[in-house]
């Protein structure tokens, strides 16, 4: 299966982040901002916004001096010794985070092995999760997380899936065509959130971003009950400039 997935902002945003991480890493005693510029060649303004987030993030530490160092976070990720557990905490935890800024319920999304699996989500009583009537292993037709993983999978990888499950009509706006799914799949541009207006479940609003390390496929997506549906489009787009931690954190 090929992928057709082009780099987007947040896949951008990490890996400069890489870069400021690797060269903190080799400094043990600490490294400035200055050597920093110097060292990465990012520019003033794009340095402090990434050194902002890898703060927040625990990635790194400043010390006495204003050098930084490596932080807890970066340790722990890096380390053979539980990683998949502290992954799993940190990934959790910008859930959770995200969740609050968006005012929306995420989720964290793979295609592995053929199949969508939401693998993590953050919801609350104030942003509630949707409630998957149908799987969303035999949905990605109609539900922004399936079609933002579609779109990240060529056009051979696309119709192997549609062709093991079958395009059943959800709502009376969900596409049971896979001629038109696939034409609307081809034509998505991958900087722009894929929506599900209604397609999965009435009453529901979707967006989905792609996130995507390596090899594997994957997406970040938010739900809204429809009578939100006017807050989507800034939601979306708050959720993508907010994946790279994310990203981050899987690239590690």
């Amino acid at each position: 299966m090929a992928l057709t997935h082009e780099p987007t902002a947040p896949y951008h945003s990490a890996q400069d982040a890489l870069r400021v991480l690797e060269t903190v890493a080799r400094h043990s005693a600490g490294v400035t901002d200055t050597e920093l510029a110097r060292s990465t060649g990012l520019g003033a303004e794009r340095l402090t916004a990434l050194l902002r987030m890898l703060r927040r993030e625990g990635y790194v530490e400043q010390i006495g001096d204003g050098a930084y160092v490596t932080g807890d976070t970066l340790r722990r990720l890096t380390s053979a010794h539980d990683h998949e557990r502290a992954l799993g905490e940190k990934l959790q935890h910008t859930l959770d985070r995200l969740r609050d800024s968006v005012g929306a319920a995420v989720y964290m999304s793979r295609y592995v092995d053929g199949e969508v699996r939401v693998t993590q989500y953050a919801a609350g009583p104030a942003t509630p999760a949707v409630n998957e009537w149908v799987d969303f292993r035999y949905s990605a037709h109609a539900t922004a997380v399936g079609k933002s993983l579609l779109t990240q999978l060529d056009h051979n990888g696309r119709r192997d899936h549609l062709s093991r499950h079958r395009m059943a009509r959800l709502t009376s706006r969900t596409i049971t065509s896979d001629k038109l799914l696939l034409s609307r799949l081809e034509s998505q541009p991958p900087t722009v959130p894929v929506l599900d207006l209604q397609e999965y479940a009435v009453g529901t609003v979707c967006a989905a971003v792609p996130i995507t390390a390596g090899s594997s496929v994957g997406c970040l997506a938010l739900s809204l009950p429809v009578e939100h549906a006017h807050r989507l489009k800034q939601a979306a787009d708050t959720l993508n400039r907010n994946a790279a931690p994310l990203l981050l954190s899987l690239t590690l």
